[in-house]
């Protein structure tokens, strides 16, 4: 297996990702290698929530066309067409099996928002077929799918891109600069807070599959089940067939911004996991309180913090990152960054969401706010068919969504474990190794060779 220390990433990532990314934040897109006025046709797979969100997107986008969506509940499939063409003029088409999506050659884009359980199957099938790729975060359900979309990426010559949009963002950016000037000194360790109270999803039973749901197509990977009510639409995060739970969930959004501040190009060392699942009599397999510290080589500490319990807030939302470093300390919300200095805590530096975007929008060629940025620099990266120009290539996916992964599975054997970074695999622990991958149901396999 290819070695991704920092050394091996930089050398290995020859077209230069790698290097701008461990140097800045974002890579302004300059001058498109093909006409801008060529039109991109999108297929969106997995409509319900998030690819909701990526069809409204790339609506915005010109000469961008969401041409099909594709999901295997056809129920969906009414109120997402008529949403499109309302917003694009364009009237989709619908599939429900992604292997006709894929065998579709006006198709130039496929965007993956399914379960967790398909993205990186997905990602390898497109990127075979020719595709290019936006893949939501987590970009795989397990570490070894990960590299295999990597792989794939790069033997096909794809541009993929990892849905983690506040690589895009021009507040976010504005913090990660202050953090690498070394305005806090060295870093040192890093909290990321999950903070999201979710209700019980209770007692489920067996039922007749839907009429228009394909739950073959649905699994996918998984293995064959019966059709469960309280298995379906967004709780398949809740169990391990087919989703990661909360650390998986949200957890590869902060994590990045961890990654992002350390420059951090290896996986951690060090991996422990506690917690459980408390308050309530329900089916969920996933925990709703987890606490995992990571360690990275070098000595620093990450600690990903998930409560999904009644709960209060640590940084004025529910969703927080804290910076410590040797000089002080750094608060990051969603819309302010603050920093406090010294033992009694002197307010610094600060800039808040519509003050960073003031300033650096237009020198980082960003268009919209929030996730839209991320989705324009896809495009401006598939048209120059330079993957340079990304801000989350897949690798950088791999590397923040598989924090998360070595934190669930450390929660699963109940003991810390200690993760080689270059072969992707623990020291001496079979059942943990076990964990890295997963068995597929044919047809639907994750291939050893892409």
């Amino acid at each position: 297996m290819e070695s991704i220390n920092r050394r091996n990433f930089l050398k290995t990532a020859s077209t230069g990702t790698a290097a701008m990314a461990a140097t800045a934040p974002l890579v302004k897109s300059g001058l498109l290698a093909q006409s801008p006025n060529e039109t991109i046709n999108v297929a969106i797979t997995g409509i319900r929530g998030r690819g909701w969100a990526h069809a409204r997107n790339f609506c915005q986008i010109p000469n961008v066309k969401v041409v099909t969506l594709c999901d295997p509940d056809e129920s969906l499939f009414a109120e997402r067409v008529a949403d499109v063409e309302e917003r694009s003029g364009v009237r989709p088409k619908t599939e429900t099996d992604l292997r006709r999506v894929l065998e579709d050659k006006d198709v130039d884009v496929v965007s993956i928002a399914s379960q967790n359980h398909w993205h990186s199957l997905t990602s390898v099938w497109a990127c075979q077929a020719g595709k290019d790729v936006y893949l939501e975060k987590p970009i795989s359900h397990n570490i070894f799918e990960g590299r295999k979309a990597i792989e794939a990426a790069r033997k096909y010559d794809r541009i993929v891109q990892t849905g983690t949009q506040r690589r895009s963002d021009p507040f976010f950016v504005s913090a990660m600069n202050y953090l690498h000037d070394g305005k806090l000194g060295d870093l040192y360790l890093i909290r990321l807070l999950i903070l999201r109270s979710r209700d019980s999803i209770g007692r489920g039973k067996i039922v007749p599959i839907p009429t228009d749901v394909n739950f073959d197509l649905w699994l996918g990977p998984a293995p064959w089940r019966a059709f469960i009510d309280n298995r379906f639409h967004y709780n398949w995060h809740w169990f391990w067939d087919t989703g990661n739970g909360e650390t998986g969930n949200n957890g590869p959004h902060v994590c990045d911004l961890a990654r992002w501040a350390l420059r951090k190009y290896d996986h951690p060392r060090k991996i422990q996991s506690v917690g459980g699942y408390f308050g309530f009599d329900c089916d969920q397999e996933t925990p709703n309180t987890q606490n995992s510290t990571m360690q990275y080589a070098d000595g620093s500490l990450v600690q990903l913090d998930v409560r999904n319990l009644y709960t209060n807030s640590e940084t004025g939302e529910s969703f927080g990152t804290l910076f410590y470093g040797t000089e002080g300390w750094m608060r990051v919300t969603e819309d302010k960054w603050e920093t406090f200095y010294g033992r009694k805590n002197e307010p610094g530096p600060s800039m808040t969401r519509e003050e960073a975007e003031a300033q650096l929008s237009e020198e980082l060629n960003t268009r919209g706010r929030r996730d839209q940025p991320h989705f324009y620099n896809f495009i401006d990266a598939v048209r120059a068919r330079d993957r340079r120009i990304l801000r989350a290539d897949v690798l950088e996916g791999h590397l923040s969504t598989s924090m998360c992964h070595l934190c669930n599975i450390a929660y699963r054997v109940g003991r810390t474990l200690e993760f080689d970074s270059e072969r992707e695999n623990f020291f001496g622990d079979d059942e943990a190794n076990r964990l890295l991958s997963r068995a597929y149901r044919y047809p639907f396999v994750v291939p050893e060779e892409v």
